[in-house]
């Protein structure tokens, strides 16, 4: 699983706001120390903050006291974790729990055809964000997580959402640059383009051990309303498992469903 860095340039600066508006001031300094919790990190330090951040230690540690106030953080013994309360927060956002929602049923029904590990992506920035994940006993377990990122351009669930996406994006995406995972990730742009059209060709997206050695993901796009991918529907399996016939027919079936199915409900 990657870790990604904070975008400290979409971080207020201190010329960037007026001295006098110091709810912004605050909130600048609240954004990162929020973000500096990775999907690994059970807890973090002051000092992990205050290295993490960049603000200073004084400042760290009073807004991490009103945050523990607002339950957006918790104590952990000398530590710091992120709180209950955020994970309230995070279940009222509608369209992801939507999302969610529609998808479950079908991923489940995927489950039980396949027996391999299932997810169900959707598009922020250059990644793709995993919005639920669900697998058999001998699944995939470590690389991906619910709510982890991986970059669009190495997962199946990725390709399968650049490949209908504005042709913007696959640009943004070679200009952030193409860092391989393992020996397989694809990081030649004209290969990526090549791939692309064709699973707008055949509807279905693969990636074969660029993430992980060993491991092959097959992904199909799920639209709602809109022309563009609401997200990316995929099975994850050991490669020498992977059945490429049946497991595309699966994915388009189950994709199909959730498609229809969100097309009512958003």
């Amino acid at each position: 699983m990657t870790v990604v860095p904070i975008d400290r340039s979409a971080v207020p600066g201190p010329g960037s706001v007026s001295d006098h508006d110091s709810m912004n001031s605050v909130l600048g300094k609240v954004r990162p120390i929020l973000e500096a919790f990775t999907v690994d990190d059970d807890s973090l330090s002051l000092a992990d903050l205050v290295r993490r951040t960049g603000v200073a230690k004084a400042t760290v540690h009073r807004l991490c006291q009103e945050l523990v106030v607002w339950g957006l953080l918790e104590r952990a013994g000398c530590n710091y974790r992120l709180g209950l309360r955020l994970f309230e927060i995070g279940q009222r956002v509608h369209r992801q729990r939507i999302l969610r929602e529609v998808a479950q049923p079908y991923m489940e029904d995927l489950l039980l055809a396949t027996r391999e590990t299932i997810h169900f992506a959707i598009h922020d920035g250059l990644d793709v964000v995993y919005l639920e994940k669900i697998l058999p006993h001998r699944g995939l377990s470590e690389e991906s997580r619910v709510a982890g990122r991986l970059p669009l351009y190495c997962t199946a669930t990725g390709k399968a959402i650049l490949a209908f996406s504005p042709a913007a994006l696959f640009g943004e995406v070679v200009r952030s640059g193409l860092k391989p995972f393992t020996r397989h990730t694809i990081t030649s742009p004209g290969r990526l383009r090549g791939q692309l059209e064709r699973i707008r060709e055949q509807g279905v997206a693969t990636e074969a051990e660029e993430v992980r050695l060993g491991y092959t993901s097959m992904a199909v796009p799920v639209f709602g309303r809109e022309d563009v991918p609401a997200g990316a529907l995929s099975i994850t399996a050991p490669t020498y498992r992977v059945d490429a016939t049946a497991h595309a027919g699966a994915l388009r079936t189950a994709g199909l469903g959730i498609s229809r199915a969100l097309r009512s409900a958003l």
